[in-house]
């Protein structure tokens, strides 16, 4: 752990910084992100976070892939998807995207959003009517990372 004692701000408080890895960083996220959480609901109101996952079972009712995702701030945000390698190219994966867009579609939302690397998916998504907002080039090193986007209301006539 590092530790770095320094002042801040025009109180000129003295305050310690601490770099933490490992279960002490995983143990602190959680109250970084209350205190993210109540300053944005402060500028914007609630968030109406929502988990949303449409699993994939197998003979056995073991999972086997799905698609998880996030209704936030009136979007969906597809976190992950994984198609199990024996049905890729068989359409599973875009009734995993359709039925997770439906879903957030019946509660209002106004798109969807999902970010890919270049080794993955942003072909797939394109098909299914994504389009590329940004990228990172070199992330992994050598790769990209995607970020796309689907609107299917448009704000002005919600």
């Amino acid at each position: 752990m590092l530790e770095v004692t320094a002042s801040f701000g025009a109180d000129r408080s003295d305050l310690k910084l601490e770099v933490l890895s490992g279960a002490a960083a995983a143990e602190q996220r959680a109250a970084i992100l209350e205190h993210l959480r109540a300053f944005n609901q402060s500028r914007t109101g609630p968030a109406g976070w929502e988990p949303l996952c449409v699993g994939v079972f197998g003979d056995d009712a073991a999972l086997e892939g799905g698609l998880y995702g996030t209704i936030l701030y009136d979007w969906l945000v597809i976190e992950l998807l994984f198609v199990p390698e024996r049905h890729r190219g068989s359409g599973l994966g875009s009734r995993l995207v359709a039925e997770a867009e439906e879903q957030a579609r019946a509660g209002g939302c106004v798109g969807a959003w999902v970010d890919t690397f270049s080794f993955q998916a942003r072909g797939f998504y394109e098909k299914l009517g994504y389009c590329l907002v940004g990228a990172i080039p070199d992330h992994p090193i050598g790769g990209e990372r995607y970020f796309l986007s689907k609107r299917w209301v448009d704000a002005a006539n919600r």
